[in-house]
């Protein structure tokens, strides 16, 4: 029998070594060992033309609907642009106290806002928006210690301005959970 663990399933063309160093970020901060998997839809069917984006209500539906006995939290990677209906865009959303989350990759990119490449900061970026929502599924809410990692982000500069851990509180609150 497996131990428990936590699943990150990447959903699109990402390097095996930038998935493999996410996971060590996330296994470091949640103490469980982490299983990467490779997903495969059709994310046609999640595009909404009208906005030109994805919608992350259904995805997060489908890969809180994949079954992997041995993981606690699931989470899917992707490099699309999500939105939900009351925001313009997001980095990613997860079910509080739930099993799944989703995060995204596509507006954490430096050539997206006109500045050069840096995959160093991409990872970290990435890294901080996976724990983000991992956290959630773990029970945490939005902290307001501006450096923690569960600091709510709405636009890149917030995502940049957090480290990769969660503070002393949230900590505290995820050993109680």
């Amino acid at each position: 029998m497996s131990l428990p663990n936590i699943t990150l399933i990447s959903f699109g063309f990402f390097e095996q070594d930038f998935l493999e160093q996410i996971a060590k970020a996330v296994q470091t901060e949640f103490g469980l060992p982490v299983n990467v998997r490779e997903g495969h839809i059709d994310l046609g069917e999640y595009y909404d033309p009208a906005r030109s984006q994805y919608n992350a209500n259904t995805l997060i539906n489908v890969i809180d609907s994949m079954k992997f006995p041995e993981s606690v939290k699931i989470l899917g990677l992707f490099n699309v642009d999500l939105f939900i209906p009351i925001l313009t865009y997001i980095f990613g959303q997860a079910y509080l106290s739930g099993k799944s989350g989703i995060a995204s990759t596509y507006r954490l990119n430096n050539e997206r806002y006109g500045m050069s490449q840096n995959e160093q900061l991409l990872l970290e970026r990435t890294k901080k928006e996976v724990i983000h929502e991992l956290g959630h599924t773990f029970g945490l809410i939005h902290c307001d210690n501006p450096i923690c990692v569960m600091r709510s982000s709405t636009y890149l500069e917030d995502v940049d301005q957090k480290k990769q851990n969660l503070c002393h509180r949230c900590q505290e609150k995820l050993k109680n959970e």
